[in-house]
């Protein structure tokens, strides 16, 4: 049968450049959509009411995502090269294995980021404003795992500025009481599906000396889980009330509020797997999220 996936397509991609697709994590598109998905909760809720949301912002900002996704999995991968190679996970990347050198993954990097500024410019000044402003969190975030175990803190800071950019691409500035609950909103979910991420690699950043949550909360993470899904959750229900949003909306975040009490009762957070099926579940979670707002709209 015949079956596709964008891990196939990096597999067969031409040799010179299939370490440059696996240096911007083509093939683990996971990253990419939730990058993408608070953008697309925001672009959706600043939709006239009864109308769909603007879909050829859905799709700059798609291009957008992945953009910047391989862009900041880039620079990560230039600060930790040295990290990476001590780190079974991750020892493959191709800085790490030496496919590529620095130089080029930074000519690839310049590259990147010319053509998310290209997308930037198609939008309106303030967004273009709000939008450079996050490139301070892409370059430093890599960082933050050296100096605090919070840096899924920082990640979340940094992957959900589309909450707050997709806004004010269709308005032309932010509204505040609907923006910020819902930046927390996203900010407080990175740190669910980030966390149980970092369980994967915790026994090499002991090793190696890396800070994350998963080492600072150990054996009480679903605690700190929880918590941060009940805020994510009243968050979503202050934005929604913020923009007049109706029930479809607020079944939608009930049954995202399910599926993170699924994740979290089921999670374990020895076993690296089940952690990575976990992570990659919150694709769904936004696009439950999405299509509330799609229906509570209309």
């Amino acid at each position: 049968p015949l079956s596709f996936s964008v891990a196939e397509l990096v597999r067969a991609a031409p040799g010179p450049l299939r370490p440059y697709l696996r240096l911007m994590r083509l093939h683990q598109p996971a990253g990419t959509w939730l990058l993408y998905l608070p953008c697309t909760w925001s672009i959706g809720l600043a939709a006239e009411p009864g109308c769909l949301p603007d879909c050829h912002m859905l799709s700059l900002f798609g291009v957008g995502a992945l953009l910047m996704r391989g862009a900041g999995c880039t620079i990560n991968d230039m600060w930790d090269r040295d990290y990476d190679k001590k780190v079974a996970r991750t020892a493959s990347r191709p800085l790490a294995a030496g496919d590529i050198s620095t130089f080029q993954s930074f000519i690839f990097l310049g590259g990147q980021l010319s053509l998310a500024l290209c997308v930037l410019l198609c939008l309106n000044y303030y967004s273009i404003i709000l939008g450079a402003a996050s490139l301070s969190l892409v370059i430093t975030y890599p960082l933050m795992k050296r100096v605090t175990y919070w840096p899924q803190l920082v990640l979340g800071l940094t992957f959900n500025w589309g909450a707050l950019l997709g806004w004010s691409a269709i308005k032309g500035s932010c509204e505040w009481s609907v923006c910020l609950p819902l930046y927390f909103a996203g900010v407080m979910w990175t740190l669910v599906y980030d966390t149980i991420y970092a369980h994967q690699d915790k026994k090499d950043d002991i090793i190696i000396g890396v800070k994350s949550t998963a080492l600072q909360f150990k054996e009480d993470t679903k605690q700190w889980l929880s918590g941060f899904s009940l805020a994510m959750l009243l968050s979503l229900c202050m934005a929604g009330m913020n923009c007049n949003q109706t029930f479809p909306y607020y079944s939608a975040v009930a049954a995202v509020g399910a599926h993170l009490a699924h994740q979290i009762y089921t999670l374990d957070i020895d076993k690296p797997e089940d952690c990575w099926k976990k992570f990659a579940s919150n694709r769904t979670v936004g696009v439950l999220l999405f299509t509330g707002v799609v229906l509570g709209n209309l």
